[in-house]
């Protein structure tokens, strides 16, 4: 049976620790992002092999230049993830053709990311933390000036709920217009530096967070379809 050699420490140390580059040269910057994000993501014992393995995938072949790979990951493994969070077919549809070397323009696909990337931020927003943040300083400042415990507690509760809503909101907003346009100049142009350029491993860990939320399975089959990515899209 064939065995596939472990990874050099130094690389696996580089993912552990986040390092800003890769070991050695011909990684392309978003995937070495996404791998340090995926590689956190992932239980101890799998991280490593999973790493491994995609280790023993680019040290095989010439590694992506374009963002083919990204595009058929993105149709493939990360959309569906998120079809209960959001209407991810245009986003789908723009992907795949892209995939087979015909992207659309920068304006279509702003249209069909923006309310994607809203529903996204907002499914991954931390409501849970901001609310009992925005509680315990309402509910501390009503003390302060006198109320009764159980009306600052509901003084407290109220805030919580108009802040958290609000909050949540406006961070989904900004996000689908700052990433939106990022992202919709990087496919148009199929530049992988641009697609680097806009942190994709934020976005992904906006879709774990999302993910989370919504009972999806995850980080493995994101892990996974990564390099299932970038087997299908060896030149």
């Amino acid at each position: 049976m064939a065995t596939t050699t472990a990874a050099p420490a130094a690389f696996l140390d580089a993912l552990r620790t986040g390092a800003a580059e890769p070991p050695g040269a011909g990684w392309p910057a978003w995937l070495w992002r996404l791998a340090g994000t995926l590689h956190g993501a992932l239980p101890p014992p799998a991280a490593d092999a999973w790493a491994t393995r995609l280790h023993a995938l680019l040290g095989s072949a010439t590694p992506p230049a374009g963002l083919r790979a990204v595009h058929v990951w993105q149709a493939d493994t990360v959309l569906p993830l998120l079809a209960g969070t959001a209407d991810t077919a245009a986003p789908t549809a723009l992907h795949r053709a892209a995939a087979r070397g015909t992207p659309a323009g920068r304006t279509t696909w702003r249209s069909a990311l923006g309310p994607l990337l809203l529903r996204l931020h907002d499914a991954a927003y931390d409501r849970s933390s901001a609310y009992a943040q925005a509680l315990g300083g309402a509910r501390d400042h009503a003390l302060a000036n006198g109320y009764p415990a159980d009306e600052a507690d509901a003084y407290g509760h109220a805030y919580a709920r108009l802040a958290t809503e609000a909050n949540a909101r406006a961070c989904a907003e900004a996000h689908a217009q700052a990433v939106g346009a990022a992202l919709a100049t990087a496919y148009a142009a199929d530049d992988a530096r641009a697609y680097a350029d806009t942190f994709p491993e934020a976005q992904l860990r906006a879709v774990l967070r999302a993910a989370a939320a919504a009972d999806a399975p995850r980080p493995g089959p994101l892990a996974d379809g990564l390099l299932t990515a970038l087997t299908t899209s060896r030149p």
